[in-house]
């Protein structure tokens, strides 16, 4: 039997549906996650790891399969990408160098790679915890931009330009010149739009940076990224790598502006309603930044922004798509991305890549606000909706929740399929709106004295 070391975080949505796919070919999985060795029951963990140790958790891996075999490694998520390319690296089994790894795992590396590549990326600065903000704010000058060029979010093949493509935003600039107004704070190596907060001038970023301090502390990041504001629609793409040759497996639109001041995603809907031209555009930018990271094998999931200018990489990831979006996907006669994923790394025989006819889309459910999270209503009704596949609430009732910029999970999902994508975002948004969440903010009453 077949063998695959399938790493996690703990709070990893994806576990559940490689674990399925995997059965269904006969493969054996070996769970590994980022816990302690006596939480590792609590978890269903084979195999306790510290992922912040890679080269220690790497020769765990390695001592494990020498009296159990492994064809195979891999990521479920963002946390273990470096680690999976490092292991694999040590036995000899195909995958990405660490190097891209590294360089898809931290914005930093990736954008600099960009840079030097020439893929139209955001321009960007790296400060430190330990700066001066009032310094940072210098540094990145005052000239404050108020008009916006974006792409007619109801209408996906129109392009709505309030001012001349001049808008000096819009415009490639000495990378030494002062970024201007409005940027985006980002964390280097957080997921899920954790951290990431727009500000339009020096007194919004002050509060942002007061906002991402925090977050980053408690993950023990002591550095950010402050990047231009590139406006436009969002995209995402879903793609395979095999030796270096990108295999386009969807590519969704996000029909909700991603404006700010924070950037949670809300509905994916494939297929994408933009301009064939543009969306080659698109392909073409997404394939030279895998190849620009080094990454050759395995699943991509790549962000980019589409404006008048053409697409932009906001970023690209070595693995498959987040949370449970991959369900929105079925390819051939009813096979998963997971098992798509799994065949490509055991070189087994894909029948067809080619997604099934239908239009299909999934929101992330959001959540509205922080507290602590008692239950939803409208289940059934929100299913009722026709069109709807299955709702996943996956918050866990009785326990705290967060919005973004802080948070780092959704409500649930909502999964649709339809004959077009606007009957499939209609559809999402119609379920959407038969749910009600009841959340309690949590009071502290102080003694009186």
């Amino acid at each position: 039997m077949s063998r695959l070391i399938l790493l996690a975080s703990a709070a990893s949505y994806r576990a559940g549906d490689f674990e399925k796919a995997a059965k269904r070919l006969g493969i054996d999985i070996v769970l590994g996650m980022d816990v302690p060795a006596p939480l590792a029951h609590t978890y269903h963990c084979d195999l306790p790891l510290d992922y912040l140790d890679v080269e220690k958790s790497a020769r765990a891996i390695a001592t494990y399969a020498e009296s159990n075999p492994v064809g195979a490694i891999l990521s479920a998520d963002d946390s273990a990408t470096v680690l999976a390319a490092r292991a694999s690296q040590r036995l000899g089994l195909r995958h990405n160098s660490p190097e891209a790894a590294e360089a898809a795992r931290d914005k930093y590396t990736m954008r600099q790679f960009f840079e030097r590549a020439g893929i139209p990326s955001p321009k960007f600065r790296l400060y430190s915890l330990n700066s001066d903000p009032e310094d940072v704010v210098d540094d990145l000058g005052t000239l404050i931009n108020t008009d916006e060029t974006q792409i007619n979010a109801d209408r996906f093949d129109s392009i709505n330009q309030r001012k001349s493509a001049s808008n000096p935003r819009n415009q490639r600039s000495d990378p030494n010149s002062p970024l201007a107004y409005p940027v985006v704070l980002k964390p280097r190596r957080l997921s899920g739009s954790r951290g990431v907060i727009r500000a339009d001038d020096p007194i919004q970023f002050m509060a942002a940076y007061n906002r991402l301090r925090p977050i980053l502390e408690k993950t023990g990041a002591d550095d950010f990224l402050v990047e231009e504001f590139i406006p436009g629609v969002e995209v995402a793409l879903e793609g395979m790598l095999d030796n270096g040759v990108l295999k386009v497996l969807a590519l969704f639109d996000k029909p909700d502006p991603l404006d700010g001041p924070y950037f949670e995603e809300t509905i994916y809907v494939t297929p994408s309603r933009l301009p064939e031209t543009t969306q080659q555009a698109i392909i073409d930018c997404a394939a030279r930044a895998a190849a620009a990271l080094g990454l050759r094998n395995g699943p991509v999931h790549a962000e980019l922004r589409v404006n008048e200018s053409g697409p932009v990489m906001v970023e690209l990831a070595g693995r498959s798509i987040g949370g449970l979006c991959s369900r929105t996907l079925q390819f051939g006669t009813e096979m998963s991305l997971e098992e798509l994923i799994l065949r490509q790394t055991f070189g087994l025989e894909i029948e067809s890549a080619q997604r099934e006819g239908q239009a299909g889309g999934v929101m992330m459910i959001p959540i509205p606000r922080g507290g602590t999270f008692l239950g939803c209503d409208g289940v059934e009704e929100a299913k009722a909706v026709p069109g709807i596949e299955s709702i996943e609430i996956t918050a866990k009732v009785n326990y705290p929740i967060l919005p973004l910029p802080e948070g780092e999970s959704y409500l649930g999902f909502i999964f649709a399929r339809g004959t077009t994508p606007e009957e499939v975002e209609a559809v999402l948004r119609e379920s959407h709106r038969q749910l009600r969440f009841e959340i309690v903010l949590e009071i502290t009453v102080l003694p009186v004295r």
